[in-house]
């Protein structure tokens, strides 16, 4: 930082707004150039002296180096010059190349023969000529034709320099300035933030509830409305968490910093870090876990996105685009966590890449599908099992349903479910039935098989044996599910040894074809018992319909 002050005029409210904002950007170091030396007299420049010193005391920038300089006479500028040298090399920036690509736009122009060109100090990442990016908000596909660094046609433009691109695929209409140039599927805009706040001390009042802001992210300007997390009050001087909803989106990842302004009379107030982009809003029982984990380091905070996305889980790329990086190093990162249990990673199923999921969730899941099976039986106690479609929408509602077999073969693997085809039940589920209704049960089926194909109905036999109708049927389902008895097309029942005997008495008939009349006469049936029986007989392949006749299937 270089803050100017001519000595002539001493410190002005715009050079504490200044400084003020130079300590909300978190820059590291600064100096002083304390200018028009030369029109003061040594007292009064002396003075001048003294004030900055005050002003920048109880400030990141306490101590700086102060220097009186002159523009006519030179006085001080060399060795300003020098001094910001070293400070630069200091401070220089390590070009990060796991960062995308990432050009906040401040101008954007016609230039006669070259067509669209933007500007902007390049953040992170390198831009070439012909690199494919991304506008952002919008998402339009935009081709770099030529690069410039301060006039200077470039191969590359690196983090950290003003960067001139000449662009296609866009009109200039199109652009505004706190626009954003970006690697494609690099970056999401947002317009719902989770930052570190800091109140600076001479703001005139606490914050309480929604206050009216004009966020300054980079180049872009926003309105929006920023309010203490949790509702707690923010008085000046203290630094908490808020929420930032704004009324446009932008593009931001975790560890941006900000500036927040008055609407109206503008002034700066306050200001900090970004610690989730993408934030959403949460019971306040959720918050301190939230607000402990993404104020932490950033494995804490991979942890609680994680954990936070529930059943679903996260792929790398969403949470790359939270942090501003590539995909690459947020997996190995989380591939650790996995490592030592942390985390659990899975395929994502339906062509979705990896996803990574916490065991909480897993254990959610667990939970939920032991609660949905017994609920389940207790209404129905002598169901075979819950048909599998059935379990996994009450087990896994919603988008968590592309991960149905890796939560399925989870829960079976570990002895919470088991299942059988179309089945899914609890492991080591005996027969719902009672003594009283297992003696039914074989009563019932000896019964049936003595009725033969014309067997009495659920009705008749519950006055028959004196049971309650609604047990009666109970068995009778479980005896269909066992394969004990056999419920045809028009809903009677029939034992299924009966069945087997009648298709061995057809096998044994001579009978290459046969009309339903004969059928009728030979097996002593009305057409009521003879049309189902046929039906299923076509269904189970013993017989085949061949326009009024049926032929016998051999073999």
């Amino acid at each position: 930082m270089l803050l100017v002050v001519a000595a002539d005029e001493g410190v002005k409210p715009q050079t504490r707004e200044h400084l003020a904002i130079c300590s909300l950007l978190g820059i590291p170091a600064g100096v002083v150039a304390l200018t028009k030396a030369d029109l003061v007299a040594p007292d009064l420049l002396e003075l001048a002296h003294l004030e900055v010193e005050e002003l920048l005391a109880g400030t990141p920038f306490a101590g700086a180096p102060i220097f009186s300089v002159s523009s006519r006479t030179g006085q001080g500028i060399e060795e300003l010059k020098a001094h910001l040298a070293g400070l630069a090399e200091r401070w220089a920036v390590v070009l990060d190349p796991d960062r995308p690509a990432r050009l906040p736009i401040d101008r954007a122009f016609l230039l006669k023969g070259l067509g669209t060109v933007v500007t902007g100090t390049l953040i992170s990442g390198a831009v070439r000529p012909g690199d494919a990016l991304e506008l952002l908000p919008g998402g339009k596909a935009v081709r770099v034709r030529s690069v410039q660094v301060h006039g200077d046609a470039r191969h590359e433009a690196v983090a950290g320099e003003r960067t001139s691109l000449q662009v296609t695929g866009v009109e200039l209409g199109e652009l505004a300035r706190g626009m954003q140039l970006a690697t494609p599927g690099a970056f999401a805009p947002s317009n719902r933030l989770l930052a570190r706040f800091t109140l600076l001390p001479d703001a005139p009042a606490a914050i309480r509830g929604l206050v009216p802001v004009r966020l300054h992210l980079y180049a872009s300007e926003v309105l929006g409305r920023l309010r203490p997390v949790a509702g707690r009050e923010i008085v000046p001087g203290e630094t908490a968490a808020v929420e930032i909803r704004l009324g446009a989106p932008v593009v931001a990842v975790r560890g941006d910093r900000y500036v927040v302004r008055r609407p109206s009379p503008q002034a700066t107030f306050g200001g900090g870090e970004i610690l989730d982009p993408r934030w959403r809003r949460r019971p306040a029982r959720e918050l301190p876990d939230a607000l402990s984990a993404l104020s932490a380091d950033r494995e804490r905070a991979l942890l609680f996105w994680v954990a936070d996305a529930g059943e679903i889980g996260v792929g790398e790329e969403e949470l790359a685009r939270r942090l501003g990086t590539r995909p690459g190093p947020v997996a190995a990162a989380l591939a650790r966590l996995a490592a030592d249990g942390r985390l659990l990673e899975v395929p994502g199923g339906q062509g979705h890449g990896r996803l990574w999921i916490a065991p909480a969730a897993y254990r959610r899941v667990g939970e939920r599908a032991r609660q949905v099976l017994t609920d389940y039986f207790a209404k129905d106690r002598l169901a075979r099992g819950v048909p599998k479609a059935e379990a996994l929408r009450r087990i896994l509602p919603g988008r968590a349903s592309r991960l149905a077999d890796v939560y399925l073969g989870w829960l079976a693997a570990h002895r919470v479910i088991t299942v059988t085809g179309d089945q899914v039940d609890l492991p080591g589920r005996e027969s719902a039935l009672t003594g009283e209704e297992s003696g039914l049960a074989r009563t019932v089926v000896e019964r049936l098989e003595r009725g033969g194909l014309e067997p009495p109905s659920p009705a008749d036999l519950a006055a028959e044996l004196g049971a309650k109708r609604e047990i009666l049927e109970g068995v009778v389902r479980y005896l269909i599910d066992r394969g004990r008895l056999v419920r045809l097309a028009g809903g009677q029942i029939v034992a299924a040894a009966a069945l087997d005997k009648l298709r061995g008495d057809l096998l044994a008939s001579g009978w290459e074809r046969f009309s339903v009349p004969q059928f009728k006469d030979r097996f002593g049936l009305t057409r009521k018992w003879a049309i189902p029986l046929l039906e299923h007989l076509d269904s189970k392949g013993a017989t085949r319909r061949i326009g009024d006749e049926r032929m016998v299937v051999r073999g």
